[in-house]
C-alpha cells in the first residue's frame, strides 16, 4: 500500500491545480482522512514551485487554526521524508462538492439554502476574525456531508475547505486577482484590489443565488463579456428567475451581498447571517425549526455567553429541536428519564403532587438533575407547557460527543440553573 508520510492511501477522490485528494488512513489514530498534497504542473520554474509550496503551506496554516462546524477540520501537515512531498491531512466529509449538487440536482431546498447560507457566513465571520479572506468561495469549494443528489430539493450539512488561496491580514503575502473563479469574484477582486471580507461575501451570494435559481447570475460566451457584466450589469433577483418566486427578503439579502461595491454590501458577517435568518420563516413550514432560529435561542443564554461559536453549533445540534402546544405535558412525575431540556421559547410550569412548585422561563434548562446524576431516573415532577414552546431535548451521550469546552461550560450553566432554584426555595421557606 503506497503511503505519504504516517498515511496510506486508499484512493483518489479529487484533483486541483494545485494537488490531488486520497482517501487515506491514519493508523496512529485509526481514522480515515482527506490526505491532500502539493502536485507541480510540468515544466514549472523553481520560482513558480516555491510559490505552489508557499501556497500550499499557507493552506495548511489558515485552516488549522480555525474551528467551526462549517469549516473543514485541518488535522495535520508536513513533508514526506522519502519523496519531499508536502501533505495536509483533513477530516474527510462523506458526500459532494456544492458544483456536484448544482450539476445534477434540479433545484435546492429553499429553507436549506437560507439556514445553509447562515451556517457559511458565521463560518466566514470566525475566518474573518482570525485575519484570513478565502479569496476563492465557489460551489467546488463546499463540500456537502450526506444528502441525495438525485432528489429535487437537496439537502445536507456544508463546510468549507481550500483555504490554499486564502489571504492572512497578518502576513505580508501577495495579493493578486488571479486567485479563484471568475464566475463568483468580485468586481474588485476583478480589479487587483486590496480585498477585505467583503469579497467573501459577495462571492458567497453569489453561491446562494445559483442555489436558489438553478443558474449563475452572470454568463459570457467569452472571460471578457463575463467580467465586463460583473463590473458594470445589475443581476436579476433570484425571484424572479426561480419558479413559483421568492420572498422579497431573500431576493435583497443576496443581492445586497452582491453590490458592486464592498460599502454597500453588509458592514458585518454578523448582520448578513441575521438578514439570512430573518428570511428564514419565510419558506419553512410553521412546524420547521431553522438552524439560524436554534442559534439565536442559545446565543441568548448569558451563562453560555463564553463558548464559541463553534461551540454553540455543537450544541444545537447536539439537541432535538421542537415546537409544543400550550397545555401539553412535557415530563412526568416519576416515570423514568435522562434527558435535558433547553428551553428556548415560552413558559413551563414544575407541579409535584398538583403543587406549584416553580414556572421556568425561556433560556433555563429543566430535567437537568438526571442528566447531572448520570443516569436515568424516576422524573422527580411535573413540567407542563403554559405557552407555546420551543424545547429543545438534550440526550447525554449526544452531549458527551461534543467538545470539552462545551461541556464544561454546559456544566457551569446547569450548575448555575441548580443554584438559582435553591435560593428561591430557600427566599420560599423563609417566607
Amino acid at each position: 500500500m503506497s503511503r505519504i508520510g504516517r498515511y496510506e492511501l486508499e484512493r483518489e477522490i479529487g484533483r486541483g491545480a494545485m494537488g490531488v485528494v486520497h482517501l487515506a488512513h491514519d493508523p496512529r489514530l485509526d481514522r480515515r482522512v482527506a490526505l491532500k498534497t502539493c502536485t507541480l504542473p510540468e515544466g514549472v520554474s523553481e520560482e513558480m514551485a516555491r510559490e505552489f509550496h508557499a501556497r500550499f503551506l499557507r493552506e495548511a496554516r489558515a485552516a488549522a487554526g480555525l474551528s467551526h462546524p462549517g469549516i473543514v477540520t485541518v488535522f495535520d501537515s508536513g513533508e514526506d521524508e522519502t519523496t519531499g512531498v508536502p501533505y495536509i491531512a483533513m477530516e474527510f466529509v462523506a458526500g459532494h462538492s456544492l458544483k456536484e449538487v448544482l450539476a445534477r440536482a434540479e433545484r435546492c431546498d429553499r429553507a436549506w439554502v437560507m439556514s445553509t447560507g447562515a451556517l457559511l457566513a458565521d463560518a466566514l465571520h470566525q475566518a474573518h476574525q482570525a485575519g484570513i479572506v478565502h479569496r476563492d468561495i465557489k460551489p467546488a469549494n463546499i463540500l456537502v456531508a450526506g444528502g441525495d443528489v438525485k432528489i429535487a430539493d437537496f439537502r445536507g450539512e456544508v463546510k468549507i475547505s481550500d483555504f490554499g488561496a486564502a489571504y492572512l491580514r497578518k502576513s505580508q503575502s501577495v495579493q493578486t486577482a488571479a486567485m479563484g473563479s471568475p464566475f463568483y469574484m468580485s468586481p474588485e477582486q476583478i480589479e487587483g484590489k486590496e480585498l477585505t471580507f467583503h469579497s467573501d461575501m459577495y462571492s458567497l451570494g453569489v453561491v446562494l443565488y445559483e442555489l436558489l435559481t438553478g443558474r449563475r447570475p452572470f454568463s459570457g460566451d467569452t472571460i471578457e463579456a463575463l467580467v465586463q457584466k460583473i463590473l458594470t450589469e445589475d443581476p436579476v433577483p433570484p425571484g424572479k428567475v426561480r419558479p413559483g418566486g421568492l420572498p422579497d427578503a431573500i431576493d435583497t439579502a443576496v443581492l445586497r451581498a452582491m453590490k458592486k461595491k464592498p460599502e454597500y454590501r453588509y458592514p458585518s458577517w454578523a448582520e448578513f447571517a441575521r438578514e439570512l435568518s430573518k428570511a428564514s420563516p419565510l419558506v419553512v413550514g410553521p412546524d420547521a425549526i431553522p438552524d439560524s432560529e436554534k442559534y439565536v435561542a442559545l446565543k441568548k443564554v448569558e451563562v453560555l455567553s463564553n463558548l464559541s461559536d463553534a461551540e454553540l453549533w455543537e450544541m444545537l445540534r447536539a439537541g432535538r429541536w421542537s415546537r409544543v402546544p400550550k397545555g401539553k405535558i412535557v415530563l412526568k412525575e416519576d416515570e423514568p428519564g435522562k434527558t435535558l431540556f433547553f428551553l428556548a421559547r415560552g413558559e413551563v410550569k414544575v407541579t409535584k403532587g398538583g403543587r406549584l412548585l416553580n414556572v421556568v422561563n425561556p433560556v433555563e434548562y429543566f430535567g437537568d438533575m438526571a442528566y447531572m446524576w448520570g443516569g436515568s431516573l424516576p422524573r422527580h415532577a411535573t413540567v407542563e407547557s403554559m405557552t407555546e414552546l420551543l424545547v429543545a431535548e438534550f440526550d447525554p451521550a449526544a452531549l458527551d460527543s461534543m467538545s470539552i469546552s462545551a461541556q464544561l461550560h454546559l456544566t457551569r450553566a446547569l450548575a448555575r440553573n441548580l443554584v438559582d432554584r435553591l435560593a428561591l426555595a430557600n427566599t420560599r421557606l423563609i417566607r
